[in-house]
């Protein structure tokens, strides 16, 4: 994973657009120089046949502060797949933990890999734009199965680490820890960074139940999917919400954005 625009289905969004955008609790009066817009990328789920699902995901992002200590941002949307392989997923906005502020769906996207399309709706604006839909080849968050190895360079390392079986939501799992070690001085750091990813991937479901990636720079992100139910969710979640503008993305750029 890594902070993008916008959050990816696994084989389902050929861009990233899953991601949650955080907003500054306020705004200045006048642009300021300096500051950051970021986004938080998600979980990656394909658009595998024949493994259908409906679950909850569970997100924190508990980022460091310059003396000491984190702040924590949270979220909770829904993703289901159905028979056909395709993909509905829901954004919702983060939100500081054990705050009163509430959290607000922004999107929603169906991905489908049969008819090659896909829907990433607006839910403030009610407009859907409609693109091609082309899977990744990658279907996985990490691990072997993506291409990832043990290495060893003068910039970098790695390490892989088989954690074994676990049983989460009633679906066997297999886990791996994926570490890496970037040097001192490659990215003008001034002491090597240490990027940990740990993840449980469902071989049936073909994605991570569990998920977390521990990185200095951006502090530690952790995905749990707290409810699954493995029957074919509602078909009506697959269609364009009703009262939405849908617009053909593929010869003009978006505008609902």
């Amino acid at each position: 994973m890594r902070i993008t625009s916008l959050v990816v289905f696994a084989g389902v969004v050929a861009i990233a657009m899953a991601q949650q955008q955080v907003q500054p609790p306020t705004r200045p009066s006048r642009p300021q120089d300096g500051g950051t817009r970021e986004v938080l990328e998600s979980i990656v789920v394909p658009p595998l046949p024949n493994a259908p699902f409906y679950t909850t995901l569970e997100t924190e992002w508990a980022r460091p502060m310059a003396e000491g200590g984190t702040y924590t941002l949270t979220n909770k949307r829904h993703i289901a797949r159905d028979s056909a392989g395709r993909v509905y997923e829901e954004r919702w906005l983060l939100v500081p933990k054990g705050s009163d502020v509430q959290s607000a769906m922004n999107f929603i996207q169906i991905a489908d890999a049969i008819n090659h399309t896909l829907y990433t709706c607006s839910t403030f604006k009610k407009i859907c734009d409609l693109t091609t839909y082309q899977p990744p080849q990658a279907a996985v968050f990490e691990g072997e199965e993506s291409g990832a190895h043990p290495y060893q360079t003068k910039d970098a390392s790695q390490t892989l680490e088989n954690l074994g079986m676990k049983t989460l939501q009633g679906v066997d799992t297999l886990g791996t820890r994926q570490t890496t070690t970037i040097n001192t001085g490659v990215m003008g750091n001034d002491r090597p960074i240490q990027i940990v990813l740990e993840y449980w991937r469902s071989p049936r479901l073909g994605f991570n139940l569990l998920s977390s990636r521990s990185d200095p720079r951006i502090g530690t992100q952790t995905f749990t999917v707290t409810e699954l139910d493995t029957g074919d969710p509602d078909p009506q979640l697959f269609k364009v919400p009703e009262g939405y503008q849908v617009v053909d993305q593929e010869t003009r750029p978006p505008i609902s954005w």
